[in-house]
């Protein structure tokens, strides 16, 4: 099992989005690095730290588990969808997806608290120009953002 962090813009989608809808699809990565992990490492099980960007309060906000692995994202091949990508061609899709189901909220772990943890400064998330809305996350990482949200470790649901 691997853990992971995934950024979203809780004005589109949140933990309570997540919760209401009980699984989504995550959709509309179109970084290549991203799609590539999303690709190529994430399996069924892999826990997700749900985090919320772009707003007032960003940090963690919640887990949720990868329910199905990749597969091709197919708001690419959608003219009215904000995702439309013309160059993707359906035999060789360009952009995949995986689905991830609604495990538990936390307490918001803001950014600034995990960037003042000297054991967390070697996450992608908190190094200078890292700006990948997935990125893998150490167990002692995992560990050390569920401490800081009053929470034993957890290794699978």
């Amino acid at each position: 099992m691997a853990y992971w962090l995934m950024k979203t813009e809780p004005d589109t989608f949140s933990i309570d989005t997540l919760k209401t809808q009980g699984v989504s699809c995550w959709e509309g990565v179109r970084n290549y690095q991203a799609r590539n992990m999303m690709r190529d490492e994430m399996k069924n099980g892999d826990l997700v730290m749900i985090y919320h960007s772009s707003c007032k309060q960003v940090g963690v906000a919640g887990i949720g588990e990868v329910v199905k692995e990749a597969y091709p994202d197919y708001f690419q091949f959608n003219p009215e969808s904000h995702y439309f990508d013309p160059k993707s061609d359906p035999d060789n899709p360009r952009w995949i997806m995986v689905d991830v189901a609604y495990r538990e909220h936390l307490p918001l772990v803001p950014l600034a608290k995990i960037k003042a943890r000297p054991e967390l400064s070697g996450m992608p998330l908190v190094k200078r120009g890292s700006r990948l809305s997935i990125m893998p996350v150490s167990e002692n990482e995992w560990d050390t953002i569920l401490a800081m949200a009053g929470r034993e470790p957890i290794r699978g649901y």
